[in-house]
Parts: structure tokens; sequence; C-alpha cells
């Protein structure tokens, strides 16, 4: 079932970038949430399409969406979407190439299928539990970084706060992209050696790229090490941390 899901997945997501690519660049309109996070008509836009298109092929499923009020009822779903869709908003709005739309398909807790699509880019990361991390048809793996020393960790300025590592900040190149899920996909084909984020992480965020990295060989975590687990309420984990092995443990013990 996750291949057929992965099929579909991806389908709905080269469609919804023609959408999202049809606002890119041409002053869209944005609003501001209560969080003052920004909000455009494309993400609506490509959120309305992406329901359609995937409840109407699965409406057994629930749903989960970062453009959609949460339901409570979904927590009774064995199966469900998880949807950003356009994760990097900023990065959108001011014309830069590195969001994406993330989906993924959970089942009792566990990312089985998952797509990150930069239609900016043409670049579509994929991946079902079980099988290969894929970018654009080839298989992916993480870097065999072992080391923090020399490393590049892709991460926000907060995130290399003193007040995150006691036992002191990595010794890394801090690299920044907007996207949390283009983080775990840079992570899982190894242009970088690894990506954290601490506070509450929505699951939006991090779904389908946290199993696109496990798929191509990462450890994925929060950053108390504690496996992700998803369709919880409220919908977030403590942070992520994603990275090969032997550095995601040697990353974590600085926490």
């Amino acid at each position: 079932m996750q291949g057929h899901d992965l099929t579909l997945l991806t389908q709905a997501a080269q469609s919804a970038g023609v959408i999202a690519m049809s606002f890119w660049r041409l002053d869209p309109q944005v609003w501001h949430k209560a969080d003052q996070s920004p909000l455009s008509e494309a993400d609506l836009a490509v959120n309305t399409h992406l329901h359609d298109v995937l409840c109407r092929e699965r409406p057994s499923y629930g749903w989960l969406s970062e453009e959609t009020d949460d339901k409570s009822d979904r927590l009774g779903d064995d199966c469900i979407f998880i949807i950003d869709p356009i994760d990097g908003t900023r990065a959108f709005i001011a014309g830069e190439t590195t969001f994406s739309i993330s989906m993924a398909v959970a089942r009792q807790g566990q990312a089985t299928a998952a797509v990150v699509y930069l239609p900016a880019l043409n670049r579509l990361y994929s991946a079902f539990a079980g099988g290969p991390a894929m970018k654009n048809g080839a298989e992916i793996t993480v870097a065999s970084t072992k080391d923090i020393a020399g490393s590049a960790i892709l991460a926000n300025k907060a995130a290399f706060d003193s007040r995150h590592w006691s036992k002191g900040v990595p010794e890394a190149e801090r690299v920044f992209r907007s996207s949390i899920a283009y983080r775990l996909c840079l992570v899982a084909e190894g242009r970088h050696d690894a990506m954290v984020a601490f506070g509450n992480i929505n699951e939006w965020d991090v779904a389908a790229g946290s199993l696109i990295a496990t798929c191509a060989g990462a450890r994925v975590s929060d950053v108390r090490g504690e496996t992700l687990h998803f369709n919880k309420y409220p919908p977030h984990s403590y942070g992520v941390l994603a990275a090969p092995g032997a550095l995601h443990d040697k990353l974590r013990a600085r926490m």
C-alpha cells in the first residue's frame, strides 16, 4: 500500500507545483497569522488542491495540514495525510527557489510514504517505509561524516545559541535553508551532514522529510533522542535532529 500512496503523493505534488509556480514571483497576496508567520494566497490554493485530490482518492484517511483548521477527529484515524502546502513561505514570497511542498502518509503514528517537492528547482525527493530514498528517481544516501568538527549543520541562528548546548556549541559550519523539509532532504542526499531545530516543531514540517532522511540512512529523532511519532495532539515534536548515526549520537550528547 505504501507504494500506491507514494504514487498518489508524487502525482499530487507535481500538479500542486504547477499551482505554486503560477503565483511565484508574481506578487501574491500575503497575510499574517496570529503568530506573525506569513500566509500567501499560493499556500491556500495549493492546500485546497491537495485536499481535493488526496481526499478524493483516499476518503478514509485523516487530514492534518498547516493551512486547515485542525480537528480532533483525526486522532481516531489509522491513516492520515500530513501536509505543508508550502514549507518555506517566506522564501516563496521573497522569490527564492528553496520552498517545498511537503506531503506524507502516516499509519498508526509512523510515516510510511513521503514526498518533498521543490517545483522551482524541479527536485522531487521521495521514500516509502522499507524502501530507498530517492531524488528525481535516483537513490540517495547520507554522508559518512562521524565527527562534529568540520561538519556542516543545517540550522537557524537560534539553534546555535549556547543555551541549547550544555557541553559546548558544535564546532561546525552553520548553513540555513528556509524549508525544514528541504533541510532534512539535504541531509538525506549527503549535501550537508546534519540538521537540528529546537522548540516545538510542527508535524507537517518534518513528517515527510524525516522518512526520506531515515530511508537514506540517517538517524532522525527529537532533540531528546526519542523517536518521532505523528498524528498527535498537539501536532508537534520537541525539536528534531537528523544525522548519520555516529554524528547524531555526538550531537545529542552535547545537548
